[in-house]
């Protein structure tokens, strides 16, 4: 078995190969943070069929890697920066800072490290909620703007719970004054056109989610807040 350690950085990871027996290094190599490298990097670890990668901060910078190699089927683990900092000091004496030797020391701590998992269906759903949590303020900020508009187009303006379209009705009666009231006009109706695209936007993102969440067993749209809550037409 060979440890991999690697200790990334955002635009560079440097990776060391470990035999754990004799804690000899037996060869390290320094890539780009791209695809092309990360290709480079597995090809080059394959010529040790045994092998564990150990990699700093696996949720942070070095999750991207991390998660790439999880999903072509190898093994890592994550090893907290915290348990490297004294081995790194250690072995650096003071020294300036090299990476060759802090990915040793990754490689050195992985038993304190914890087996990483790939991810699953718990991310997916944590990102369409996300997305659906902006698109939702879009919309709001939309509408607001589309308020304002119809204040100065409409005597009384136009009802709280805005739909795109009763807010095209409502601009299908306004017959422009000048050149100001046109502008107006114009840009409300860019506006109505945003909010239905938002509109379809967060339908999407709502069966999708309710598909992924039913596929899953998740009882995510259980969870208040999360269904949908937006005025559509």
């Amino acid at each position: 078995m060979i440890l991999l350690g690697v200790d990334p950085h955002k635009s560079t990871h440097t990776a060391t190969a470990v035999e754990p027996v004799s804690n000899q290094q037996v060869g390290s190599m320094r890539i780009e943070a791209s695809l092309a490298d990360y290709r480079r990097l597995l090809a080059w670890a394959k010529r040790w069929p045994q092998r564990k990668w150990a990699v700093e901060n696996a949720n942070g910078l070095g999750r991207h890697l991390a998660q790439w190699l999880v999903a072509r089927g190898e093994s890592v683990v994550d090893v907290p920066a915290a348990a490297t900092s004294r081995v790194r000091e250690l072995s650096r004496g003071g020294r300036r800072k090299n990476d060759q030797i802090d990915a040793a020391a990754v490689a050195y701590l992985q038993g304190e490290g914890r087996d990483l998992a790939p991810e699953d269906h718990t991310t997916a759903l944590a990102l369409l909620d996300e997305r659906r949590v902006n698109l939702a303020q879009a919309r709001v900020r939309t509408v607001n703007q589309l308020h304002a508009l119809l204040r100065d187009l409409l005597p009384g303006g136009a009802p709280t719970q805005l739909s795109a379209d009763l807010a095209a009705k409502l601009l299908r009666s306004v017959r422009p004054a000048g050149d100001i009231e046109t502008v107006r006009k114009d840009i409300a109706w860019d506006l109505v056109a945003e909010i239905r695209k938002l509109d379809k936007q967060l339908t999407d993102n709502a069966a999708r989610t309710q598909s992924l969440a039913k596929a899953s067993s998740s009882t995510l749209m259980d969870t208040p807040g999360i269904g949908r809550s937006w005025p559509l037409g």
